[in-house]
């Protein structure tokens, strides 16, 4: 049986679907009030919504998703999806059920992220959950993330 991949994003999937020989699926969970929804739509995207809410959004596009290898972007190209692989190697390899991007190690551009969030927030959140969960993530806030079906189960 073929492995299959849920991506929340756009046609960069379609490079990845080759390369790993896996059946993709692009699923936009849509809470924006811009053309997302009927860009993706006409891409070829499952749309489901409109979803109040951010979190809510997570939560709806997660239940959708069929695949046994599940990432997750935002649909604005905030991240490259271009460096999927480097998500996807190590989960499709079985050396871990989860990976986390990171915007605190690489280039953040002008603008990207407010200085609050860059330099105390999220610096402060993501060391108390690495505290209090003997973690080690960079960067708890990252939206770009990717993990098996079985992960999301537990």
């Amino acid at each position: 049986m073929r492995k299959k991949l849920s991506v929340f994003a756009y046609r960069k999937l379609r490079l990845y679907s080759k390369k790993y020989g896996i059946e993709g699926e692009i699923i936009v969970a849509d809470n924006s009030s811009d053309r997302t929804a009927e860009i993706a739509a006409s891409m070829g995207a499952k749309v489901i919504g409109p979803i109040k809410g951010y979190g809510n959004a997570y939560l709806k596009g997660l239940a959708e998703a069929k695949g046994d290898y599940i990432a997750i972007a935002d649909a604005d190209n905030t991240y490259d999806l271009l460096e999927l692989d480097r998500f996807l190697d190590p989960l499709v390899a079985g050396e871990a059920d989860f990976i986390m991007g990171t915007r605190l190690k690489g280039e953040i551009k002008a603008g990207a992220m407010p200085w609050l969030h860059q330099y105390i927030g999220n610096p402060i959140l993501t060391g108390m959950l690495n505290f209090l969960f003997g973690t080690n993530i960079s960067d708890a806030h990252c939206g770009m993330r990717a993990f098996t079906k079985e992960a999301l189960r537990k």
